[in-house]
């Protein structure tokens, strides 16, 4: 696979937004990291990973935002990752239980949760 398309930038407020676009597996996910990590400053109050425009992550680019979600956690950084309701990267961040360690934007219910009121 390729490399994602990664875009970064600041808004102004000490918040990094860090766009990607594209697949994100094993064959680019030491670059992915590399380029996250060079991409969030030690100074930063928040970090945004855009993941609106990824059409694919494995348990590998998984592991990639795990692993920055525990170095930005102890940093004191807040971690918010973008994916739309019911995109394949939203899905998979519920499902791994990487929801609770980050902030998801934008909210939402987890599909079990609005099920269980729905009766």
């Amino acid at each position: 696979m390729s490399n994602p398309f990664i875009a970064v930038h600041g808004d102004g407020s000490g918040t990094v937004v860090v766009e990607v676009a594209g697949e994100i597996d094993m064959s680019n996910a030491d670059d992915f990291e590399r380029v996250l990590g060079e991409a969030i400053p030690s100074e930063t109050g928040e970090a945004v990973i855009d993941l609106t425009r990824v059409s694919y992550i494995d348990s590998v680019g998984l592991r990639v935002l795990y692993s920055l979600a525990y170095r930005l956690r102890t940093a004191q950084i807040a971690l918010v990752l973008r994916a739309p309701l019911g995109s394949a990267a939203r899905r998979l961040m519920e499902l791994s239980g990487l929801s609770p360690v980050v902030t998801l934007d934008p909210p939402g219910e987890r599909p079990e949760a609005s099920e269980a009121g729905s009766g």
